[in-house]
């Protein structure tokens, strides 16, 4: 920044910097100058996009990239390509812009994000170009009170696992259940469990997860998928014959971008809650996963009128996480 100009930022008027599609994103651009600068003029730039970047070796990539805004305006003109003076003191450039209603949520990942920021880039005569930018987090929200009626329902789900071969082979045999097939950040998806050892060996682990599962595309191909462990309920080993129940358990939802992320044709995301098994042999683990669709406004009760229910929901979060956990298994 030159001795001139002393201050240049983008200011938005949202403070928590959170925005839904269709709203308005305003604010303004401030300099602030020491004595008479001859500037050409201030450029105004909005731009979300998602890119997906997957390494394949040493030399290789998979690339591919979305462009969901791609606004520019003029805020001060260099009319006739004559320089343009501003004077000592603070200058302040307004700026207004309706946001496209299919916006896809923000979401940064291992290999691929979509992100939204505003730029700006002022030119001196000089031949100076002073350059800044600030970032803004899209949240596109899905009202669970408008999926299907089923969503609200509780689940159960039944599965015989064969484990081993010959004497020290057998079932296991797991019945797991939720409260309801949908949620909201915030929320304790609610767990009942009851699995049977039926084997001659030992399940050293059990284990209830919720699990974020993240798919990147190129040109309409999978590429890449990774899961991450979001929450867990770690069990007791089942000795052989020995059965664990699980009564109360809970799972919670932290702030995360909603399922699918609406919008995005290169990034999906899903949820479940996995019932991870590990028996005492040589085998890999042996995973259930129950999907859930995870939304941004929750479910009304039927004795909760509009007012109550808009008064008493705890609003989205007011930012989605800017870093992401190591995966615990990462698939190609």
């Amino acid at each position: 920044m030159s001795k001139k100009l002393t201050k240049f930022q983008i200011i938005l008027d949202r403070g928590a910097l959170l925005y839904l599609p269709g709203q308005v994103l305003s604010g303004r651009v401030l300099l602030e100058t020491q004595a008479d600068t001859a500037v050409l003029g201030l450029h105004f730039h909005v731009l979300g996009e998602c890119t997906v970047h997957v390494p394949k070796g040493r030399r290789d990539k998979s690339y591919d990239k979305e462009n969901y805004i791609d606004f520019r305006m003029k805020l001060l003109d260099d009319f006739d390509n004559k320089p343009i003076l501003l004077s000592p003191g603070i200058h302040c450039f307004p700026f207004k812009l309706g946001l496209p209603v299919s916006l896809p949520s923000t979401f940064l990942g291992r290999h691929g994000w979509v992100q939204y920021y505003c730029k700006t880039s002022l030119q001196e005569t000089s031949g100076i170009t002073h350059k800044n930018q600030q970032v803004f987090i899209v949240l596109n929200p899905i009202d669970l009170n408008l999926e299907v009626p089923i969503m609200s329902s509780p689940l159960e789900a039944n599965v015989d696992h064969r484990v081993g071969v010959g004497y020290i082979g057998g079932t296991v045999r797991c019945n797991v259940g939720l409260d309801k097939r949908a949620y909201v950040p915030g929320e304790s998806i609610l767990l009942t469990g009851e699995v049977q050892n039926r084997t001659n060996v030992t399940v050293k682990l059990l284990k209830y997860a919720l699990i974020e599962t993240v798919k990147y595309f190129v040109h309409g191909k999978l590429v890449h998928q990774e899961r991450r462990e979001l929450d867990a309920v770690v069990r007791d080993k089942i000795k052989s014959g020995g059965r664990d129940v699980l009564q109360n358990g809970h799972l919670t939802v932290p702030p995360l971008p909603p399922t699918n992320l609406l919008g995005c044709h290169l990034i999906k995301v899903q949820y479940g809650v996995c019932v991870l098994i590990e028996p005492n042999l040589m085998e890999r683990q042996e995973a259930i996963r129950i999907p859930i669709t995870l939304g941004t406004y929750p479910f009304r009760r039927d004795d909760e009128n509009l007012q109550e229910w808009v008064d008493n929901y705890v609003q989205y979060p007011a930012a989605l996480p800017v870093s992401r956990g190591t995966p615990f298994e990462v698939l190609h």
